[in-house]
This record gives C-alpha cells, sequence and structure tokens, in this order.
C-alpha cells in the first residue's frame, strides 16, 4: 500500500504544492491547517511521515512536534521560515527527522522525505533495554525516559536521553559521532557532527550541576564513551 504522507501549514497555497508533488509520486497525502488539526488527522489516519510547519497559529509545529512524541515515533519533517540554528537544533531535539528551510523546492521536500520513508522501513526493531540501566551513580528508566543522578532527577531532551542511552548500554565502547547518529536515527539523518557535539556539552553541563563531572569520556580522534560515573573528573 502506498504511505500516507500527513501535511501541515496554515498556508494552502504551500500544502497544494506539496500535495500535487506527493501525489505525482504515488503517495497518499492528508492535509491539516493548523497543529491541532494536525493531532486530529494523526489519531485519525496513522500516517506513515508528517510534514510539520513549525510557524503556525493557535499550536506551532515544536508543541505538535513534542505532543507527537509522547506517544508516537512517526517520522517528522520540519518546514521553517526562519534560517536559525535554534529552530534546527530544538526541532531535533524534540524528535524531527529532517528539516528545510522556506522558500523550497517541492521536489527536495519530496525526494528527502523519500530517503526518511526509506530508512524508516529497512530500519530493523531496535533490540533495547526496557526498565532502569544503571552505571555508577547514574541511572536511566527507559520506560519513562527519565535520568537520575544518585537520588536527583536530570531533565533531558529526547536527543540527550537516547546519546545517554546509547553510551549507557555498552559502556566499554567507544562511539563516534556517526555511530551515535545512526543508532538512534539510521543513516543518513540530518544531524551534523557540530550538532552530536552541542548535545555531549549539554549532557555534561546538566550533569555537572548535580555533581556528574565524569558522565562523559571524549576519546580524541574517535568519539565518546561513557565515563564512570561515579562523580570524579578523570585526569587530564
Amino acid at each position: 500500500m502506498p504511505s500516507t504522507i500527513l501535511i501541515v501549514d496554515d498556508d494552502p497555497h504551500i500544502r497544494q504544492l506539496l500535495v500535487f508533488a506527493f501525489g505525482k509520486a504515488g503517495l497518499e497525502t492528508i492535509e491539516a491547517g493548523d497543529g491541532e488539526e494536525a493531532l486530529a488527522q494523526v489519531a485519525r489516519h496513522t500516517p506513515d511521515l508528517v510534514i510539520l510547519d513549525i510557524n503556525m497559529p493557535r499550536m506551532d509545529g515544536l508543541e505538535v512536534c513534542r505532543r507527537l512524541r509522547a506517544h508516537s515515533q512517526v517520522p517528522i519533517f520540519f518546514l521553517s521560515s526562519r534560517d536559525d540554528e535554534i529552530d534546527r537544533v530544538l526541532g531535533i531535539e524534540l524528535g524531527g527527522d529532517d528539516y528545510v528551510v522556506k522558500p523550497f523546492s517541492p521536489r527536495e521536500v519530496l525526494a528527502r522525505s523519500m530517503a526518511i520513508l526509506r530508512r524508516t522501513a529497512a530500519r530493523p526493531p531496535a533490540a533495547e533495554h526496557v526498565g532502569t540501566m544503571r552505571h555508577g551513580l547514574l541511572s536511566l528508566d527507559t520506560e519513562s525516559w527519565s535520568a537520575r543522578w544518585r537520588a536527583q532527577d536530570v531533565s533531558l531532551t529526547v536527543t540527550e536521553f537516547t546519546i545517554l542511552r546509547t553510551l549507557l548500554a555498552m559502556p566499554a565502547r567507544i562511539f563516534s559521532r556517526d555511530q551515535i547518529i545512526d543508532r538512534f536515527r539510521g543513516p543518513g539523518f540530518a544531524l551534523t557532527d557540530r550538532t552530536v557535539d552541542s548535545h555531549i556539552r549539554n549532557l555534561r553541563r546538566k550533569f555537572a550541576d548535580v555533581g556528574g563531572v565524569d558522565i562523559i569520556e571524549t576519546r580524541a580522534g574517535i568519539g565518546y564513551r561513557l565515563g564512570g560515573c561515579i562523580g570524579t573528573a578523570p585526569p587530564a
């Protein structure tokens, strides 16, 4: 059966352009003009991909993404009217799969959407640990997506939690940046090395605030691995 694409944008002209492009490629489309309608359409149709505008009235795309990620892993492709790194990083932190900045080519959106659909279809189910994972003073609850250092909660984004879970699953292994991206997004995801480094810095800062100064180690020229998680900084 053809994939179903939900196109969410408050501009009907943009929706028409994308409906036409996806229709020519043999894909089914449904539309939503705002965030609330988008959530209703997802509940009603269970689309294979959501094309989601960030800047919409009533409920913007980032809030729609937050609500979807609470219960769904449907791929999300962001449309942004601002060529702004904050929008990009925030969208990725919330669980977006790709983004494009307006004005855009419908052919580009179609091509990148097809790449997301191929990755999703080819990705085997992840054999992930379910329950509580521990290492030293660090613990992660993979069911509630919560992190703790000693007895203190540490608030993490989806991306930060997934990176830390990846490292914790194999604490002795050193992961390259590409391997970190591939482990939780699939090959070819739009994250860059610089963005991975930014998430690692955020993790270090958040855990250092509660005493976790050894949460992640850097191996120069190779990548990252989980630190000792005992509250003592590694030797320089």
